[in-house]
Formats: C-alpha cells, structure tokens, sequence
C-alpha cells in the first residue's frame, strides 16, 4: 500500500494525528510537506502541480494508492486502523471519534479568533477563550479520561484520539497565541498525563527529533517547539 500525507511543513495536530500513528506503528509513507507557492496552486487548481487531487482544496490529504481522502477525521480513521491505533468495538470507536470531533470543535473556536483583524476584538475573543471555553472543555475531556479504567481517552492503550489531544494541547503550551497563556491547561491534571505520558515516548521523541525545527522561529501562532511535558 502507497500512502501519502500532504500538509504544510508544520506539527499542526490535524495532520499530526495522521503522520505519527504510522511512524509510532512502523508503517511507512511519504511526508509530503507543501510550500505557500503549492498552497496557492492547489487553491487554483483543486489538485498539485503533479495532479495529486486534493479534495476541497483543503489540507490534510491522505493519498491511498493514488486516491485522495480529504478531512482530519476521516483520515485519523484510516491511518488509525492500519496503525491499529483505532477500536474495532463500534462503540469504542465511536469514543474516539468523539474526541476527534471535540478538537475539530476547539480548533474552530481558536480560529475565529485567528481570523478576526480588530486587535481589540481580538483580545477580548481570545479572553473569553481563556476564561470560559478552553476551560469547559479541558473540563469535559478530563471527565471522559476520569471515567476510563486507564490514562488514555479510550481503552487502555494509545489511540488516534490521545495524539490529537496531545499535539493540539502542545500548541497551546508552547505560549504562541497571544493573550492564550499555556497555564490554562495547568488544573487538568488528567489531560496533563495523557500529554506527558505521550510526550515521553521514546518514538514520539524521535518523530520530534526527525521532524521538529527547533531553530525554526514562530510563523504567526504557530510553531516547532512542542514541550515534552506540561
């Protein structure tokens, strides 16, 4: 099986989720990082430069022997399943993909925020993130984990659902959006052993080494310096 992963050149937790389920189970695929030149084509033209469809000309995109599969969930599932980071149960699976569907839900909300040009507004969104919605649903997510037999979301081993919340709990830690500081995440006890547990696996620290810029500065709010615990 060919299997392709484009995104941008950055460990954003939607494609992350994707490209480090493979390499912690061994399977190989091409890490195809794009540059703002192909993002512009693929807006154009609803493919790369050397065809490659990307559907809604959106990213992620999962190639799987040629054809194109669009969306972070969908391909968290396949890349779950053949990592066998994915339940087979169809309840348990279900409980992932709720988690997964939970930080599509917070990367929404921060995004809005990211779009709005009133340094102002701006301001105030991100305070009301901080104080309220962050907040509620760390408290949610730490419920579930709470309810499980283990440290994990889901089972009692990793799943697709853990390296989401990991990596988009990293993006906050690291202090880069402005007026969002990394504290928030500090009374979710929980949350924080999901993260540090994850973030201290030998394979996850060399997907970090092999993949993650440190001498890379900040691009807007985002950036390479994921911290092995919070």
């Amino acid at each position: 099986m060919d299997l392709k992963i484009i995104y941008f050149d950055m460990p954003f937790w939607r494609a992350e989720v994707a490209r480090l389920s493979l390499f912690m189970s061994g399977i190989e695929f091409d890490d195809v990082r794009i540059t703002g030149d192909d993002n512009k084509f693929l807006k154009e033209h609803g493919k790369l430069k050397d065809g490659t469809s990307i559907p809604f000309r959106q990213l992620p995109v999962l190639v799987i022997d040629g054809q194109s599969v669009a969306q972070s969930g969908g391909i968290a599932r396949i890349c779950g399943k053949l990592s066998g980071m994915y339940p087979e149960d169809m309840v348990e699976a279900g409980k992932v993909d709720q988690i997964i569907d939970t930080v599509t839900d917070m990367n929404v909300m921060l995004n809005l925020s990211m779009r709005e040009n009133d340094p102002i507004i701006k301001k105030q969104m991100r305070v009301e993130l901080t104080n309220t919605d962050l907040p509620r649903y760390f408290g949610y997510l730490e419920e579930i984990i709470d309810a499980n037999s283990s440290h994990w979301f889901v089972g009692d081993k990793v799943t697709v659902a853990d390296i989401a919340v990991w990596s988009f709990l990293g993006w906050i830690a690291q202090g880069v959006l402005d007026d969002i500081p990394p504290e928030v995440i500090q009374p979710f006890h929980s949350l924080r052993k999901v993260y540090n547990e994850l973030g201290q696996n030998p394979l996850v620290g060399e997907w970090k080494k092999k993949t993650y810029s440190h001498d890379e500065s900040s691009s807007d709010e985002y950036n390479y310096d994921i911290p092995d615990k919070i």
